[in-house]
This record gives C-alpha cells, structure tokens and sequence, in this order.
C-alpha cells in the first residue's frame, strides 16, 4: 500500500484541496495510517466533505480558501521537508520576514525560546493558539521586555496539522492576533500504532540529534482514544566546533594577522596613559612569560593602542546551539455520551532540560589605587574553560516544563441545525533556570585583597600578583561564584462556548453564523534571583529583571456568512473584549468584513478588512525595576565640546558604557491595528493552482520603550537649546523635562558630568505598517509510467515598511534603509517524487538580500536545499535518508562583517545534517 505524497500547502479552492491537506499523509510521515486499497479508491473520488472549522474563522466550511489566506502545513509535510521540530518548518514560512534573537544571541534574556517574527511586527504580535485555544506565554520576557509563545514545547509527534492566517483577526480571536494566527492542531481519531526512530548529526562536526516517536490510537463504537509520546535529544553545539567562527582571526573584514583579540590578561597604569608603554606585568616577569602560562588560549597582541595577552579564541567559548533533551506525552479521548452529545478531553505535557552558554565570564579591574605600582590602576582579566572547568561548566541550565489540558461537551440541537461546543482549558508554563556567575565581592578579595584606604579619591589596595597574572584552578573558580537561580511561571485559563449552523435560508444558500462566549484569566510570576535585581551589586555584572501579575478578560463576538448569490458571498464578525486589570485597556470593540466572488467554479476573488487590538504585554505593565548596561552616545558632551555627531564618531570619550534602569507602566493602553488583503486563486487545470494576495497591516500606539540613543539626543536638544540642525528647544517644556528626568550623570569625582544612569520604560508611542504581497503555485502531475510529481512554490515580498518614532511624526519607509534587518522577500518551495515503493522530496527556501554591515550596500540572497529520500520495504516498514542544508551552506559573503559571529544571526552556523530514520507501523 502506498499513499500520495504531501509536498507543499494545500491550497484550493475546492474541497478536494481541502481533503489533500488534511487526509492525504505522506509515505513516511508519522501520521501515516495503515488503510486499504478501497479506501485509497473511495479517497481518490472524494468530491464532497463534511465541512470543519479551519484558523480565522469559527464557521464550518467545506472549502479550505476564504476571504483571508490561509496556509496549511501538515504534519507529513514537517518531516517530508526533513524538519526535527515544529519551529524549525514554522521558520521557513515565507510570512516570517522580520529578525529576531535566536541560540546565536546568548547574552540576550531568552536565550532558549524559539520564535517568529511575522511581517517584522515582532515576536508578541501573533497569536499562538493549540486547539483553537490560547497557549500560557513564556514566563521569561522576549528581549527583557514582552511576552510570546515559545514554540518549542510544542511536541512535533502530537501535530497534525499547522494552520496559519496571516493578518489581523481580533474580531475572532480578540487581543494579540495583529500580524496573524498560528493554530497548532494536534492528533484525533488515530488508528494503528506507528513508532519511528530518528538519528543524525552535523557533517562538520557536532553533537547528533536523537528523536523518538510513538503515535497510536483506536476506536470503539462510541469512544476514541489517542495518544502520543516523543523523546526528543539534541547535544549542545560550541562556536569552537566551526572554524569559521572560533576566532578573531575569522573577522572577514582585516588580514587574519591584523584582526584584534579581546584583552586577555591587561594591567593598565592610568596615569601613564593607554599605550603599549602603560601596561604592567608582574614582577620579574613580561608579556611573554605570562602570556604562556595559559597553554596557548591567550597570544601576544600588539597594537599601537597597547599591548597585551589577547584571547583570539573568545568567540569559541559560546554555544551556537543549546543542548536540548525533552520528553512529551499527549493524550485525546472522546466518549459519545449519546446521539446529539459528545465529551472531550485532551492533555499534552512536556518536559525539558536544556542549556545555553554564552562567551566565558571576565573581570574589568576597576579603577583603584594600587600601593606598590603607587598609581592608578585599571584592567581586564578573561577567564578560560580550561580555568572554569570545561565549556559545561559554565552552561545555563533550563529546566522547564509545560500542560496543556482541555475539556468538555459539544453536541447538535434542534434537528443538528446548531453545533455548540463548551470547553474549559488550562495551560501553565514553569522555567527553573540556574546560571553560574561570578560573587562581585569574592572576585575583589580574591585578586585586590582587602580596601587598603582611599588615595586621590579612588579606593586602595595591593593587587595579588600571583593570582591576576596566573591561570586559576577550577576550584578556586567554583569559590568565587555562585549559581543564580531564575524562577518563572506562567499560565491561561479559558471557558468558551461557541454556538454555530444555519439561521435560514436565502435565495443563493443558508445564512451561516457562529458566536462565542470567552471569559478567561492570564497570570505569570517572574522571580529573579534577588541577588541580580537593581542596587544589589552581589553578582559580577549581571542584572535581572522580576515582576508579576494578572488579568481576567471577558468576550462577546459573532460572525455571519452571507450567501448573496450563488458566487458571492460576504463574511461579516464583532467581537467586544472586556479587560479587568490595572492597564487603561477596560475595553476594546473589532470588527471585520470579508468578501468571496466566485464567477467560475476554478476562479476565486477575494478581500477582507479587519480591525485589531492588542492588550499591552504582561511584563511591559507589571516588570519591576530592573538593570541594564549599554554603550551610550553622550551627544550632550559630544556638542557641548563644539563638535558635530558624525565628528565624535566612535570616540570612546564619548562612547561608553552606562547604567540602564527600566519599570513596567501599568497606565499603558491597547495598540490598535488594521489590515487588508485582496488576492485571487485560480485552480487554472486540474491539479495546477495560483493564488496571489496584497496585504497591508498597520499598527499604532506601539508599546515600546524609548530608546536610549533618542534619550540621549533628545536630552543634548533640551540642555543645548537647539537640535542637530539649529533649531530652537524649549528646554523649560515637560517634554524636555521628562528628557533630563530620565538621564543621571555623576557630580564630582573623575567622571564628573558622565552618563551614570539612563531610565526608560515602555510606553503607547510609535506607529508601524508593513504591506507586501504572498504568492503561491502548485502542480501535481500523476504519470502510469514515471510515478506521481507534485511541486509547489510559495513567495512573499515586501513592498514597503513604514515607521515613527511618536504620534504625529512622519511616517518614514524604512524598508529599503540599510539598517534594517528584517528580510524583503522569502520562497520556498519543494517537488516530490513517488514511484512504487520510492519516495524523494527536494526542498528548498531563499532568503532575499539584507545590508551589508557596514551599511553601504546588500549582499546576496542565500538559498538552502533539503533533501529527502524514502523507501517502503513492507508494508509495516520503511526509512528514510535526510540530508539538510545538502549543499552546506552557512550564509552569504560579507567582508564588512567585523563582529562575531561574522555574519548577521538569521543564518544557521550548523551546515548539513544528515539523518536516517526508521518507521514502523502496524
């Protein structure tokens, strides 16, 4: 027995479309079922469906296309494009243009949650659902600052189906779905047992991947049950792993000889100045000899500016990808109570332990007084895996775990007119992380010894040369440190009752409705260790942020599909949210309008407009003070020397690093939106279809923070009386005010007049819109002699991005400026090949150009291929060789790129993988 192969999105017009995406499983796919050759036959001439719910929408229809685009990705296309997890196939959809953090940034807050940013709106502004219900966010704030869904606890052996609307859809679905929908739908109705066992591993080098996967499941005369458990097991990946990123010297943009190192081992004598002649070595002994002591990690390295023991390998130390191994069951059962009524219940749990590591910690020597240099004294000290103990000692540990758990009634009434469904959910989300961190204290006892008094102004002490000019061992590095423990959660609940049918008839057909009634509550708790939070100062440069809350909401909404004539249909839908908490959103009122003209059978015109709204996140009303460093442009100090910006430059005098401190607002207001899209989809044979849509979505009263640089210049402006240009500032206005409120400089000492402290917090200020166009095309094409081909081709282009930093600015296109890094265009596409007992799919995605990074052009679109091939040896056993990344590519060229990792963090640093699996099934 074979089945056809799934390669692409199944989007049609017609409902046999419909039943392709949804029934059709590929060969090896782990929803493959086991059915008979009269079922293949019935399949093939299925011409009519019973009608489902499907993402935007909460009307049941039998045609998978509507007024909105909608994508469908199954969970046999998942594993026939060769994706380990639901994240890594959410990744390539071509809706997914903007940038986000990912393992690359492990100095960032989330270094282990996996998102996407659609239209470049950002990560929290696309709704995640499961189920049609909303998922508990992750309790670890995006960036420091706001919530999201963190796709990796969705288990990918629990999937059926991925279904995603890109646009608003709040009338539906209320807060959050602004830039789209993501509904993950998991398993029901399975019959059979299906086992598969998956192993592989980078073919540069790198730990392998281990995914097991059992899915099963019956039936009876009244009940079904089905289940799922996944073991999921990937090694952690360090950059010294890839010797094109595991050092300095890999800096494209200098010859390797002239790259520079970070400072390794470096005493400075201040009063002397910042040359070669400045720096101090230990008694008796010089830059070489020292420099030695470490086996080889630290290297001469001699510049104009100074001279010292650099570390070229410092980039190595940092994973390019956590370590992450995780267990998940999933389990669905329904029971008919009797003919009109059904009971439901669903649970899906996960577990993970997984670690990240960013670059090995560092000592930056403060200024003091040294007794026996008799000078003023400051330095850098780098501490190395062989000192720390081996890269695992320093990894940040996640342990983290998930529920998601559904119940309830649904059933027909008066003569199966309606459909209602009752359903009541919860969802929780734990993180437990644990960090090793320098005692800020123990590290200045350690290698300062005790304060020896205070000398011009600056504390004294004796530096242990022994100890600051020799490697440590790693128990005196277990002394000085500590391990910092975050702990967070996070959690929805929901009851929902949705009512649904036929009202009555019209000439061209019935008048279909649903409506909804929603109440739920979202609550989250962030405790971060009390030693990190601001004023603290115990843990060696490190701040945290904390905080906690929660909001119950209420909703009320209705939705109308109007036959008109018998091919034009309108869709109408009103929802009305309620929120109960501390923000200024008490309520919020969304609206959409679709319509569908059908003028041939095989020829569909469309359009919606829709409303949207979203409730300012949990973290960004209710985090609590926190702590920052960033480097700072002290244009104030920069213009008040009589210089201009572009004159100071990179000039450390006036580029430095400064203290930031940031507060959750609970006097925040919903962002409101909009969007439109107006498309076609032309079924142009059988089996060759098109779709093209335009779309813009637009978004104002952004919450966001102010950024430091507009501080910053802002407060040049009012202390100067004048802007960049000459232009006149009140200095005296409460703009202004609110400006110099917000930044602290230090009075007296030897950093008089410096940036000490910049304070910021979110607020409803900026305006963003992004619209572009999405394209798809797809041909199956069935052969007697040469098997069965299906090839499909999907696109997005962005046409234009706008933004302002404040209500009433120009609205400035940003989409072509070369800071921008949010992708202009993506594709994707893949042909699939079946004959007999062979099954081979070649995918394929390409990114568009992004700036180079020195800002004065673009480089080259970047392509990556996947590869995969099956064979079915019985009917109860088949493999499968996947190749990914075939052609081993890591990302384009840029010379310019003169900080790690060297090219910019969309590109994975991992090449090809290659795996085979085994796939049982009986």
């Amino acid at each position: 027995m074979k089945t056809a192969p799934i390669a692409g999105y199944r989007r049609s017009v017609l409902a046999r479309s419909l039943a392709l995406a949804l029934t059709l499983p590929f060969a090896f796919s782990a929803a493959a079922q086991e059915a008979t050759d009269e079922d293949e036959e019935s399949t093939d001439e299925t011409t009519q469906l019973d009608a489902v719910e499907v993402v935007g929408s909460r009307i049941k229809r039998a045609e998978i296309e509507g007024p909105s685009p909608v994508t469908v990705i199954t969970s046999a296309q998942i594993e026939a494009e060769g994706f380990n997890t639901v994240y890594d196939a959410l990744n390539t959809l071509t809706q997914t243009t903007g940038s986000i953090q990912n393992e690359l940034t492990q100095n960032g807050f989330t270094p282990n949650a996996q998102v996407l940013n659609l239209r470049g709106l950002g990560p929290g502004r696309v709704l995640t659902l499961i189920n049609g219900r909303r998922a508990a966010d992750y309790p670890l704030p995006y960036n420091g600052q706001s919530n999201f869904v963190n796709l990796s606890s969705v288990p990918t052996a629990a999937v059926e189906r991925i279904e995603l609307l890109a646009g608003g859809a709040s009338a539906i679905y209320g807060s959050d779905a602004v830039a789209g929908v993501i509904n993950i739908v998991l398993k029901t109705n399975f019959e059979g047992q299906y086992l598969s066992y998956l192993t592989g591993k980078p073919s540069r080098g790198g730990a392998p991947t281990n995914d097991v996967q059992w899915v099963g499941g019956s039936t009876g005369e009244r009940w079904s049950l089905t289940y799922a458990v996944e073991y999921f097991d990937r090694g952690a990946m360090y950059a010294s792993e890839r010797d094109f990123m595991d050092s300095y010297r890999d800096d494209p943009s200098v010859d390797p000889s002239a790259a520079t190192a970070v400072q390794g081992i470096r005493l400075r004598d201040r009063l002397i100045g910042t040359g070669a002649n400045s720096q101090v070595w230990q008694d008796g002994e010089n830059l070489e000899s020292t420099c030695a002591r470490w086996g080889g990690d630290f290297e001469i390295d001699a510049r104009p500016t100074g001279s010292w023991c650099g570390y070229y390998g410092y980039p190595a130390t940092q994973a390019i990808r956590n370590s992450d191994e995780n267990i998940s069951g999933y389990i669905y059962g329904t029971l008919d109570i009797n003919d009109n009524l059904q009971g439901f219940a669903s649970l899906n749990v996960w577990d993970s332990q997984a670690s990240a590591a960013s670059a090995t910690q560092f000592w930056s020597v403060p200024l003091y007084y040294d007794v026996n240099f008799g000078s003023i004294m400051d330095g850098q000290r780098i501490f190395t895996p062989s000192e720390v103990g081996g890269f695992d000692a320093q990894q940040t540990v996640f342990n983290e775990q998930s529920i998601d758990f559904s119940a309830g009634l649904r059933g027909s009434m008066m003569d199966n007119r309606f459909d209602w469904d009752f359903t009541v959910s919860h969802s929780r989300y734990e993180t437990n992380n644990d960090r090793p961190r320098f005692l800020a204290q123990a590290l200045t006892d350690f290698f300062l010894g005790p304060r020896l008094g205070t000398v011009a102004g600056f504390p004294a002490y004796a530096l242990n040369q022994d100890r600051y000019f020799n490697p440590i061992t790693p128990a005196e590095f277990n002394a000085l440190s500590t391990i910092v423990k975050t702990r967070a959660d996070s959690s929805a609940s929901t009851a929902q009752f949705v009512l649904s049918g036929d009202l009555f008839e019209l000439p061209a057909g019935p008048l279909s409705f649903a409506a909804v009634l929603e109440a739920g509550t979202q609550e989250y708790e962030l405790n971060a260790d009390p030693r990190i939070l601001p004023g603290q100062n115990i843990i060696y440069n490190l701040t945290g942020t904390g905080g906690g809350g929660d909001r119950n909401r209420y909703a009320l909404g209705s939705e109308f599909a109007i036959p008109v004539t018998d091919s034009f249909k309108a869709t109408l839908a009103a929802r009305y949210d309620l929120y109960d908490d501390i923000t200024q959103v008490d309520n919020a009122f969304t609206w959409n309008a679709g319509l569908e003209w059908r003028p041939f059978d095989n020829l569909l015109f469309r359009g919606a407009y829709s409303t949207s709204f979203r409730a300012p996140d949990m973290h960004y009303i209710f985090a609590d003070e926190s702590g920052f460093f960033s480097t700072v442009f002290d244009e104030y100090a920069c213009r008040n020397a009589g210089n201009t910006v572009t004159q100071c430059g990179n000039n450390a005098t006036w580029n430095y690093s400064a203290f930031g401190v940031r507060q959750g607002n609970p006097d925040l207001e919903e962002e409101e939106g909009n969007s439109f899209t107006v498309g076609m989809v032309w079924d142009i044979v059988d089996n060759l279809s098109f779709t093209v849509d335009y779309y813009q979505v637009e978004l104002e009263g952004v919450v966001g923070d102010i950024s430091s640089a507009y501080i910053l210049q802002n407060e040049a402006d009012c202390r100067l009386g004048s802007d960049r240009q000459g232009n006149t500032v009140d200095g005296s206005s409460a703009f202004c005010q609110f400006i110099l409120d917000s930044v602290i400089r230090t009075v007296g000492g030897p950093n008089d007049g410096r940036i000490e402290q910049v304070n910021r917090g979110p607020i409803n200020r900026s305006y963003i819109s992004n619209e572009g166009i999405d394209a798809s095309l797809r041909y199956d094409m069935d052969t007697d002699r040469y098997g069965n081909f299906s090839y499909q081709l999907s696109w997005s282009h962005v046409l234009d991005q706008k933004f302002a930093e404040f209500a009433g600015e120009p609205r400035d296109s940003y989409r072509d400026d070369l800071t921008n890094f949010d992708f202009r265009s993506r594709m994707r596409g893949s042909v699939s090949w079946e004959y007999k007992d062979l099954n081979v799919t070649v995918f394929g995605i390409r990114y568009g150009s992004l700036p180079n990074w020195e800002e004065t052009g673009r480089i080259a679109p970047y392509h990556v291929y996947n590869l995969n091939v099956g064979y079915e040896f019985t009917e109860n056993f088949s493999a499968n060789l996947i190749v990914n990344n075939v052609l081993d590519k890591i990302a384009p060229k840029d010379d310019s790129f003169f900080t790690y990792p060297f090219f910019w963090r969309a590109y994975s640093p991992i090449g090809r993988e290659v795996f085979v699996q085994a796939n049982f099934r009986w």
